[in-house]
C-alpha cells in the first residue's frame, strides 16, 4: 500500500515540482532582464557622454581651441552621470580602476602637454570596459527568440555606435592637426571596418522598424556630409593635406552620433516592453501552477489519509503490543529469571497470549502478532538459558578462586614456618621473596572470587594503623622496592575493613606502578580531612597518565558494581572493576578518584569515611557523624594533604 500510493504521488509532485520551477525560472529571468537594460542604458547614457568628451578632447589637442566651451559642459555632464552611477556594483569597479586618471588628464589636456594618441586611448580603454562590464552583454534569455534578438541587436548597435564615436574623435583631432600623424590611418581603416561589421550584425537580428530606424539616422543631410568628409579622409593616405574644417565635421559627426543613440533608446525600450510582458505572462503562469499544485497536494493528501487510515489502527494495536514487549513484559520476565535460584530458571513465567484485537484483524496482522508471541517466547528460553550459563561460570570461576586462595594461603603459612626455621641470610631473604610471591598470587586470587561476588574480606582480629596498612599493600604488588610510603599521618582503621583497604590500595599502587617509568617511584600519601571527616590515601605516579575521556570512564566502571560491567569491561580494565566493587563493598562514603599530577602521570585519591575509622584516645579526633564528601573538598584535601606530606619528607631528609 505504501509503494503504490508513493510512488504516483511523487511522480505528480515532481511533475508538478518541475513545472512551477520552469515558471518560477522564467518569471525571475524576465524580471532580471528588464531590470539589466535599464542598467544597460544607464551606462550607455555615461558611454555616450564620454564619447563625446574624447572627440572634444582629441579635437582640442589637434589645434582647435573653439572646443574648449563645449569641452566644459560636456565634462560637467559625465561627472553628474558618474555620481549617478558609483552605487551600481557592476560599474563601480571599472570607475575606480579606469577612470582613477580622468582629473589627470583633463588638466594635461587643457594645459595642452598631453599626448593626442595617448589621450585617445585612454578614453577609449574607459569606454571598452564599460561595455565589458554591460549586464546586458552576459544574460541571454533562450525562452524567448524576440528578447533574444532584441538584447543582440541592443549590444551591436552599442558597438556600432561606438565605432562612429571613435571615428568621430579621431578624425577630429586629424583634421584639427591637418594631416595623418604616424598610424592614425590605419587606426581610421580599422575603425569604419568594425562599424560596417557591427551595421552588418544589427540587421540581421533587428526587426524592421529597428532596421528603418537605422537608416534614417545614415540618410540625414548630417550624414551625408560626414560620409563626404570620411571618403576625403580615405584619399589621404599618403599623409597630404586635408584642409577639412573640424568644427564642421564635428557637427556632422555629432548629428550622427546623436541619432544613433536614440535609435539605441528606442531598441532599449522595446526590450524592456518586451521584458514586461513576458515578466507578467510569466507571473500569472507561474499563479497558475502554484494552484494547481497545491490543489493536487491537496488531493494527494486526502487520498494517502484515508488509504493510511485502513492501516493505521491495526497497526498501532500492534505497535502497542510490542512496546509493551519491549518495554514491560520482556524485562521483567528476565529479571525474574536472573534473580530466581537455580533449580527454578527452568520454571518459564507464562508470556500470555496475543491481542484478540489483532487476532481479529487483516490475516497479516494476525501473522505478526503471532511472531511476536513467539519472539517472545524465544527470548525468554535464550535468557532463561543465559542466565543458567552466566550462574555456572560465576560459580566454576568462584571455586577455582576459593581453591587458589586455600592452596596459598596453605602456601603462605608453610612459608612462615620455614622462615623462622631458616638462620643462613641469603636462604631467609629467597623465602622472603617466596613470600612476596605467594602474598601477590592471594590477591590474584582474591580478585577473582571479588569480581565472581563471592569473596569475604581476611578476618582482622584489631584496627591497624594506616601506616600499617599502606605498608600491607605494598607487600602485595610486584615492584614494591619502587613504591616510596612518604608520609602517612597516623589513624587507625576498624579491622574489617583492614583487608579490604589495603587489597584496594595495592590494586591502585599496581597500576601506578605499570603505567610509569621503572625509574619512577611511586608515592603513597595519607592524611585525614577534619572537614568532612575523611581520611584519605593517595597513590601518586609520575607516568603516561590517562586523558580526560579515560579518566571518566574508568570512574564510571569505579562506581558501577552490576554484572553488566563484568561482561562489558575490556580484560585490561578488570583491576578497575576490583577496585569498584570493593569501594562498594567498603560502604557508603568510599571513593576513588583519578586526578592529574603536576607534572605529568595520575594521581588516585581514596577517601574513607569516618566510620571506617577507629576512635583514637585524643578527643580532638573524635568521629563526626559520616558524609558521602564532595569531589571538590576531596581534591582539595588531596592537594592540602600532599603538600604537608611532601614538606614532612623534605624535614625528614634534612634531619
Amino acid at each position: 500500500m505504501a509503494v503504490v500510493i508513493t510512488v504516483p504521488i511523487c511522480l505528480l509532485l515532481a511533475v508538478a515540482g518541475l513545472a512551477v520551477q520552469g515558471r518560477a525560472e522564467a518569471f525571475d529571468a524576465a524580471r532580471t532582464t528588464r531590470t539589466e537594460v535599464g542598467l544597460s542604458l544607464r551606462v550607455q547614457s555615461l558611454v555616450h557622454q564620454l564619447q563625446r568628451e574624447r572627440g572634444l578632447t582629441n579635437g582640442l589637442l589637434g589645434g582647435e581651441k573653439r572646443f574648449r566651451t563645449p569641452l566644459s559642459g560636456t565634462r560637467s555632464r559625465v561627472d553628474a552621470a558618474l555620481r549617478g552611477m558609483r552605487d551600481d556594483s557592476a560599474v563601480k569597479d571599472v570607475i575606480r580602476r579606469h577612470l582613477g586618471r580622468l582629473t589627470h588628464i583633463r588638466t594635461t589636456a587643457d594645459r595642452g602637454t598631453a599626448d593626442r594618441s595617448a589621450t585617445l586611448a585612454f578614453y577609449t580603454t574607459v569606454i571598452n570596459a564599460l561595455n565589458a562590464v554591460d549586464p546586458v552583454a552576459e544574460t541571454a534569455m533562450r525562452t524567448d527568440r524576440r528578447l533574444s534578438d532584441g538584447l543582440a541587436a541592443l549590444r551591436e548597435l552599442a558597438a556600432a555606435k561606438e565605432s562612429v564615436a571613435l571615428e568621430r574623435g579621431l578624425l577630429n583631432g586629424v583634421f584639427a592637426e591637418g594631416a595623418f600623424q604616424g598610424r592614425e590611418y590605419l587606426a581610421f581603416t580599422e575603425v569604419r571596418a568594425t562599424r560596417v561589421a557591427a551595421l552588418a550584425r544589427f540587421r540581421q537580428v533587428a526587426t524592421p522598424p529597428q532596421r528603418t530606424a537605422l537608416s534614417h539616422a545614415f540618410e540625414t543631410a548630417d550624414a551625408g556630409r560626414a560620409t563626404a568628409y570620411e571618403n576625403r579622409a580615405e584619399d589621404a593616405a599618403d599623409g597630404s593635406a586635408l584642409g577639412v574644417d573640424a568644427g564642421t565635421w564635428w557637427d556632422a559627426m555629432t548629428v550622427l552620433v546623436d541619432d544613433l543613440y536614440a535609435v539605441q533608446q528606442s531598441v532599449g525600450a522595446d526590450v524592456r516592453s518586451r521584458a514586461d510582458r513576458l515578466s507578467r505572462d510569466a507571473g500569472t503562469g507561474l499563479a497558475a501552477y502554484l494552484a494547481a499544485g497545491m490543489l493536487v497536494a491537496a488531493l494527494l493528501a486526502g487520498l494517502a489519509a484515508f488509504a493510511s487510515r485502513s492501516l493505521t489502527r491495526p497497526l498501532g494495536a500492534l505497535a502497542k503490543a510490542a512496546h509493551d514487549v519491549a518495554q514491560h513484559r520482556l524485562p521483567q520476565a528476565v529479571a525474574r529469571i536472573q534473580q530466581s535460584p537455580p533449580d527454578q530458571v527452568e520454571h518459564l513465567p507464562a508470556t500470555g497470549a496475543p491481542d484478540a484485537r489483532l487476532r481479529g484483524g487483516a490475516a497479516e496482522i494476525t501473522e505478526v502478532a503471532e511472531s511476536l508471541h513467539q519472539v517472545e517466547h524465544t527470548a525468554l528460553h535464550l535468557a532463561a538459558q543465559q542466565a543458567g550459563l552466566r550462574r555456572t561460570t560465576t560459580e566454576s570461576l568462584a571455586n577455582l578462586g576459593r581453591r587458589n586462595q586455600n592452596l596459598v594461603r596453605r602456601q603462605l603459612g608453610l612459608i612462615t614456618r620455614l622462615e623462622r626455621q631458616e638462620l643462613d641470610p641469603d636462604a631467609l631473604a629467597e623465602l622472603f621473596e617466596l613470600d612476596h610471591l605467594a602474598t601477590r598470587m592471594r590477591r590474584n586470587a582474591e580478585n577473582l572470587l571479588v569480581l565472581a561476588g563471592h569473596n569475604q574480606p581476611r578476618p582482622t582480629a584489631a584496627p591497624a594503623d594506616a601506616l600499617e596498612v599502606a605498608q600491607s599493600a605494598v607487600a602485595e604488588v610486584e615492584q614494591y622496592r619502587r613504591v616510596l610510603i612518604a608520609t602517612v599521618e597516623p589513624v587507625r582503621v576498624r579491622g574489617h575493613a583492614v583487608a579490604d583497604v589495603a587489597h584496594l590500595l595495592a590494586e591502585l599502587i599496581e597500576n601506578g606502578l605499570t603505567f610509569s617509568p621503572p625509574t619512577e617511584p611511586v608515592e603513597v600519601h595519607g592524611w585525614y580531612d577534619a572537614e568532612d571527616d575523611t581520611y584519605c590515601f593517595a597513590v601518586v605516579d609520575h607516568g603516561v597518565g590517562m586523558s580526560a575521556a579515560d579518566k571518566e570512564r574508568a570512574h564510571a566502571r569505579f562506581s558501577d558494581s552490576g554484572d553488566q560491567a563484568l561482561l562489558a569491561a575490556p580484560a585490561r580494565y578488570l583491576g578497575h572493576l576490583v577496585v569498584g566493587r570493593l569501594s562498594h563493598r567498603l560502604g557508603d562514603g568510599t571513593h576513588v578518584q583519578l586526578f592529574d599530577t603536576p607534572g605529568g602521570g595520575l594521581s588516585a585519591l581514596l577517601a574513607l569515611p569516618g566510620r571506617l575509622l577507629a576512635p583514637t584516645e585524643d578527643p580532638t579526633t573524635a568521629s563526626l557523624p559520616p558524609t558521602r564528601p564532595a569531589v571538590s573538598s576531596l581534591l582539595n584535601g588531596f592537594r592540602a594533604g600532599v603538600a604537608r606530606a611532601e614538606a614532612r619528607t623534605t624535614q625528614g631528609a634534612s634531619s
